[in-house]
């Protein structure tokens, strides 16, 4: 391909390398991701946060609805969701030790957001292909956190699917919390997980 380039543009030669660059990355990008649960400040930028929010709206989204939502906590913020969590361990039971674990967990990491759905009726796009839309953003923040040279942790947990947590943050009854995207700078460099080996492609035959 690059012969032909050249026969045309030299232009066009460093085009066909860049975009060669990229896809390289890219592969690396997706074939080494692994969560970092150890994370510090530094914080993404806000215009570290304006890619995120590219990358966020450039997901597979049936009809264009935009069925998610991010909600962002830094600074005191997070020491507020960490009170939201010791309400929902007290008020739902989940004993002792969570209650007094729950205002430390958003302090992991400098930046916590909470990933919602915001589903909408429609005849062409129920709500579990909604709900995959969602979580496709999810990754593809995480993934633009790890480009960007930060860590990321996706977790969920019992403050996912409490009604005392979803009321605190105005998410309807009707929603649901994905999760928490922890994301920070890693203090020290993270092994890279093994590789899975699981044969999940099943060839079908006619």
């Amino acid at each position: 391909m690059r012969s032909v380039a050249f026969k045309y543009s030299k232009q066009m030669v460093s085009l066909f390398s860049f975009c060669g660059g990229l896809f390289m990355h890219a592969r690396h990008l997706l074939l080494n991701r692994s969560s970092m649960p150890r994370l510090q400040a530094p914080a993404p930028t806000p215009a570290d946060i304006e890619l995120m929010k590219a990358a966020a709206l450039r997901v597979p989204d049936h009809m264009s609805l935009v069925p998610y939502e991010f909600l962002l906590f830094e600074g005191e913020a997070r020491v507020w969701l960490g009170d939201v969590f010791r309400a929902a361990a007290t008020q739902e039971n989940l004993g002792e030790q969570a209650v007094t674990r729950a205002p430390q967990l958003p302090l992991r990491a400098p930046l916590v957001m909470v990933v919602v759905t915001k589903y909408q009726e429609h005849p062409s796009v129920p709500f579990k292909e909604q709900f995959a839309s969602a979580a496709c953003a999810a990754f593809a923040v995480e993934q633009m956190a790890f480009t960007q040279g930060y860590g990321a942790v996706w977790r969920t947990g019992p403050y996912a699917e409490s009604d005392t947590v979803k009321d605190a943050l105005k998410v309807s009854k009707q929603n649901d919390i994905l999760g928490f995207l922890y994301i920070g700078t890693p203090p020290v460099d993270v092994p890279i997980k093994p590789a899975k080996d699981a044969d999940i492609f099943r060839q079908i035959q006619a």
